[in-house]
This record gives C-alpha cells, sequence and structure tokens, in this order.
C-alpha cells in the first residue's frame, strides 16, 4: 500500500470494526484493549476493497481470509481460475495496478501497521495497570506472530526464493515495525526501504521467536480460540515454514520436534474440514475465523468462491497424478470433492455456503509433518522421510498395508523429494499452498520448478478432461512463465511507488 495512501486512510489505522473507538483510547481500559487486539485479527481476516479511490471500502477476504486461497492457488496449476475474478493473477497478466494484486499488498500492510499500533498500545497499557503483564505479554505474542505471518507472505510475491543469490543479498521487502499514525511517523515510514530477503528473515524469525516466547500454549486455551487466535506452538509452526523456505533443514527438524507431542493428525483427512470440527480438531494449528456475522462475503467467501458458484476447480493436471490413487480418501464425493453434473471436480473443503463460515486454514500438523519429512530426506535420513510421508498419506489410503511407500518406492533422494511434494499438492488442495512450494523450489537442487508452470486455459475445463487412467496430456491454455520471467514477481503497487521515493528506486525489475 501506498505509504502516503496508507497513513490517511483510516482503516489501516482505526482498530475497527470491533471497538469503535479512537486509537488513543483503545489501550485505556481492559474491555477495549480486548477489542482492539480483534480488530488486528479483523484486518487479517477480511480486509478492504476498493474499485476505485473514490469508491467505498468493500469487505474482501485479504490477506489471510479467502483471498489468502484464491491468490496462492490461481498462482499455481492444480487449481483452475473458471471465471475472471482471479484471471489476472492465473494468467501473469497483471500489472502495478491489477486490484486483487494491490490489495494484497494494502491490505497486508495495512494489517501489519494495525499490529504496530496495538504493540505500542500493549506496552503503554501494561506498563499503567490497565492490564497485567501476564495479559500484556500474551496479546504481544499474537501481534508479534500476525506481523511476522504478513512479512513472509509478502515476501513469497515481491521477492525472489531465499537462495536466489548466495547469502540471500537480493531485494526483500520493507519490514515495518513502527506505529503509522502522525504525520511525523508518515515520514520515517518513508525512508524504509527493502533490506535484504536474509534481513528480511532474521526479521520475521526474531519476531516468531518473541511469540513463541510470550504467547501462551494452545494446551490452555479451548474451542475456537486455540485454533484462531495465535499461540506458542502457531509461532513455532510458522518457523518451520519460514527454515523450510531458507532450506535450513536441520532447523526444520528442530522446530517441528516440538510439535510432535502436541498436535497429531485427524482420523480421516476430511475432520478438519467438517463444520462440527473445523475449529476444534486435534490437526488445525492456526485458521482464520469466518462467521454469519464477519465474513468476506459472496464475492469472495471460501465456500462461495470454491463451491456454491464454482468458481474454482480443481486442474485435471493434479487430478490424474499417477501418484494419487484412484482410492484416495481425499477423492471421496461430498466431504472433499463435489462433482458437478458435467463432471467438472471441484474443492468440498468450504462447506458452509449459508454463512460462510469455514476457517481460512493457514498452517495444519500435516504440513509439519511433510516439511520434516522433506527435511529428513535432503539430509539422507530417508526411512524417517518416509516414515513421515506416510503418516500424512496412509490416513488417505483405502489399503495402507499394500499402498504405503516403502524404501523400494524410491531409487534416490529426488524421487523421494519429488514424491513429497506431490503430496503436499495433493493434501494441501484448495488451501492456497502451492505457489509457497512453486516459489521456494524455483533454485531447487533436486526438483527445481522451472517457473510458473503451465496450465489449462482459464474458464471451465471440458469432464470428460477428469477421466482417471492417465496423466493429464492434454491443451494448455496458459503457457509457462519461466523462472527468469520478471513476471515471477508481483511489481511493487503504482500507487507506492509514485507516493513513495524510497520503493520507486527499488521497483521489481521488468515492472
Amino acid at each position: 500500500m501506498a505509504i502516503m495512501n496508507s497513513c490517511s486512510d483510516r482503516e489501516t489505522l482505526d482498530l475497527q470494526p470491533y471497538n469503535n473507538v479512537d486509537e488513543n483510547l483503545a489501550f485505556s481500559t481492559a474491555g477495549n484493549v480486548d477489542l482492539s487486539i480483534m480488530g488486528v485479527y479483523n484486518a487479517a481476516q477480511n480486509g478492504i476493497y476498493k474499485t476505485s479511490p473514490d469508491a467505498l471500502n468493500t469487505p474482501r477476504g485479504y490477506v489471510f481470509g479467502a483471498a489468502y486461497i484464491e491468490q496462492n492457488d490461481m498462482r499455481g496449476e492444480d487449481m483452475v481460475n473458471t471465471a475472471t475474478f482471479y484471471q489476472l493473477t492465473y494468467t501473469a497478466t497483471y500489472d502495478g495496478g491489477s486490484p486483487n494484486n494491490v490489495h494484497y499488498w494494502m491490505n497486508a500492510y495495512g494489517l501489519i501497521n494495525k499490529a504496530n499500533i496495538a504493540i505500542e498500545g500493549l506496552r503503554k497499557a501494561g506498563s499503567s495497570g490497565v492490564i497485567t503483564g501476564e495479559v500484556r505479554d500474551n496479546y504481544l505474542g499474537e501481534m508479534y506472530f500476525l506481523r511476522a505471518l504478513a512479512h513472509l507472505e509478502l515476501l513469497k510475491h515481491f521477492s525472489r526464493p531465499y537462495n536466489f543469490t548466495s547469502g540471500a543479498t537480493h531485494p526483500g521487502i520493507p519490514y515495518r515495525v513502527t506505529a503509522i499514525t502522525s504525520p511525523s511517523t508518515i515520514d520515517e515510514a518513508l525512508k524504509v526501504g527493502r533490506g535484504t530477503v536474509a534481513e528480511t528473515y532474521s526479521k520475521i524469525l526474531a519476531d516468531l521467536d518473541m511469540a513463541e516466547t510470550l504467547t501462551g500454549s494452545s494446551s490452555t486455551r479451548a474451542g475456537n480460540i486455540k485454533i484462531t487466535r495465535a499461540t506458542k506452538e502457531a509461532a513455532i509452526a510458522l518457523k518451520v515454514r519460514a527454515y523450510l523456505n531458507m532450506r535450513d533443514w536441520s532447523k526444520v527438524l528442530t522446530e517441528g520436534a516440538k510439535l510432535n507431542s502436541v498436535y497429531s493428525l485427524t482420523a480421516s483427512p476430511s475432520q478438519p474440514f467438517i463444520l462440527a470440527s473445523n475449529y476444534n480438531n486435534s490437526e488445525s494449528i492456526f485458521s482464520i475465523e469466518n462467521s454469519a456475522n464477519t465474513n468476506p462475503g459472496t464475492n469472495a467467501g471460501l465456500a462461495s468462491m470454491y463451491n456454491n458458484r464454482s468458481l474454482v476447480c480443481i486442474s485435471p493436471i493434479i487430478w490424474r497424478n499417477p501418484r494419487w490413487l484412484a482410492d484416495d480418501k481425499r477423492r471421496e464425493e461430498t466431504t472433499m470433492v463435489r462433482t458437478a453434473s458435467t463432471g467438472v471436480k471441484f474443492v468440498n473443503k468450504y462447506k458452509d455456503v449459508t454463512n460462510l463460515s469455514d476457517g481460512a486454514p493457514i498452517i495444519r500438523y500435516a504440513e509439519i509433518l511433510l516439511s520434516m519429512a522433506e527435511a529428513n530426506a535432503r539430509l539422507g535420513n530417508a526411512a524417517t522421510a518416509i516414515t513421515q510421508l506416510n503418516q500424512v498419506r496412509n490416513r488417505s489410503l483405502a489399503t495402507p498395508a499394500t499402498q504405503e511407500y516403502t524404501l523400494a518406492s524410491f531409487t534416490d533422494a529426488t524421487s523421494l523429494v519429488d514424491a513429497i511434494i506431490t503430496e503436499r499438492r495433493i493434501e494441501f488442495l484448495g488451501e492456497g499452498m502451492r505457489w509457497g512450494d512453486i516459489h521456494r523450489l524455483l533454485y531447487d537442487d533436486l526438483v527445481p520448478t522451472p517457473g510458473i508452470p503451465a496450465k489449462m486455459a482459464n474458464g471451465m475445463p471440458a469432464g470428460s478432461a477428469f477421466a482417471l487412467g492417465t496423466s493429464y496430456t492434454g491443451p494448455l491454455g496458459v503457457a509457462m512463465v519461466p523462472k527468469t520471467d520478471f513476471r515471477i514477481l508481483w511489481p511493487l503497487p503504482n500507487d507506492e511507488v509514485v507516493n513513495n521515493p524510497t520503493l520507486a528506486a527499488q521497483q521489481n525489475p521488468g515492472w
């Protein structure tokens, strides 16, 4: 978001809609503090969308509501954009003014600024005795987590992957740690440019270390709260993701091991997505909450986009992948997949088409296991890697005893890592995970992705394209974008470079 705009737009500063009080009063009472923190979470779930500078703010699922899932899916090849909502992202024909991409930046930095306002307010409220030290620390940890989460998300769209240069010395993103609330703070913010990717990750990890230290454990919370609010374990899980991006395999294992005694996979792959257990199960580590009263609406709600309105379907590319067995439970009708009368396949993970109350899954324990499996495979621990891979895969198999992977299933580390990456594509289908893997593997030594993969044409595929038995070899209407192409990265928004002289000189090459 343009700093000048972000500091004049009230929605970036106010902790609304929950508290409806001036930011100077937001931390003056314990009740206002609670409402203010909820306002920051609301900024993570339901950002703004403007069709023009003078238009009214329209609630949409930015940055970690429906927009997170949809944008990250549309950058990959495993889901098909059937209409026009995310066509520019799907076809890589965006520019510095494309609304969905601009609002991703704008709302991410809006969330970051609200977290920074809350951090300052919490410190004052703690010092003045408005809240106890324990309450202050827990809330501070939650804000550090959200700040890290937003910066980490921006990195994979606006910066090259960690190993693009030796030492990750290429441009990262501005890491904002001070609240922008006045003309003087605007002036200071305008001086903050893009640090290196290494510096950005260092700050993300510092925030997550603070979050792990300060925030309470999920074991002390019940029901929705342990999943929809940041916890010590959520901070650890996000560190696993960050270290995986950094290719620090040992740290992936160290952090992941902290979660093995806290979380477990549900008995079936569909259980985290059943409405009765969506917000209370053993596997979900952190999800963004939606409800009948606060959701992104029909133009962005997950159940609306992926299910009821059929605006995003599964691609035959992954549906017919030979590693996805025909009797895999993740193909089951009504629970995981919905088949239209035409034969086209849709994700059925998001079921509440009436109230749009499905949680947006951000981190599940299945991700931790597969990340640890990949780290072990790369470190030469094949047997352990296969065990962890099978933990996720076996619960979906019809006959695990005969269908599970063994050492004989793989010829080398490359084939094992490839199987793990494919398992991630299957397991997290429709959860916005694909682009993160494409991005971090662009310059991988074992299973490099060549760029943005070739895709089915934008629009509804033919039902016949989903016939199982062979890999999909039919026409691809969207050509691959090579990893050397400038379109791999989104451009910094036009308003940002116009209003911010520091970032104007740091635009991504080619834009």
